[in-house]
């Protein structure tokens, strides 16, 4: 049996302080998340994982620049952390900060090249910073990664936009 590094051993006792914490937020308990997760951080504040699941709750209770702000935190104590860097391309396109989420896109894209989720979040941010032949771009290579039939057609619907095609209509409905 091949022995656990110290820093594997730190790193899978962070991911355990958390653990009771994500429960909460998978039941849509986000106060009480929050709770957890300010005290996980007040006995280790260098754990990454906690800043990002902050970062989750507080989006999730409306505080959008606190969420940014705790995203921005765990990317500085792990700066390959794909899942806050992507929250954060959306929390920064959301606040208007279009400049700052296609330059993070980018930095997730440069980290783990065909991501799906980089690749959705940076196609948005290219949305709302106007830049349409961008945009286009990496949605449409978003969608040949297979994504969730809901967000496929969301993705769809906006390329269709982009373009200036006509919105399809349910044969249904006729």
């Amino acid at each position: 049996m091949i022995a656990k590094t110290e820093e594997e051993e730190r790193d899978g006792a962070r991911w355990s302080a958390v653990e009771e914490a994500t429960e909460l937020l998978h039941e849509e308990r986000f106060r009480e998340a929050l709770v957890e997760l300010r005290r996980v951080l007040q006995a280790d504040p260098r754990n990454p994982y906690a800043y990002y699941f902050l970062g989750i709750g507080l989006f999730e209770v409306g505080e959008v620049d606190a969420a940014r702000d705790a995203y921005l935190a765990c990317l500085k104590l792990a700066p390959t952390h794909l899942g806050a860097r992507v929250a954060l391309v959306h929390v920064l396109r959301m606040t208007g900060d279009s400049r700052g989420a296609i330059r993070e896109g980018l930095v997730a894209l440069s980290q783990t090249p065909g991501d799906p989720d980089a690749l959705h979040a940076i196609g948005l941010a290219y949305h709302a910073r106007g830049d349409e032949p961008a945009a286009i771009k990496y949605l449409d290579a978003f969608l040949t990664t297979n994504p969730e039939l809901e967000v496929a057609l969301e993705t769809r619907a906006i390329l269709a936009a982009l373009r200036g095609e006509p919105e399809e209509t349910d044969p249904d409905d006729d």
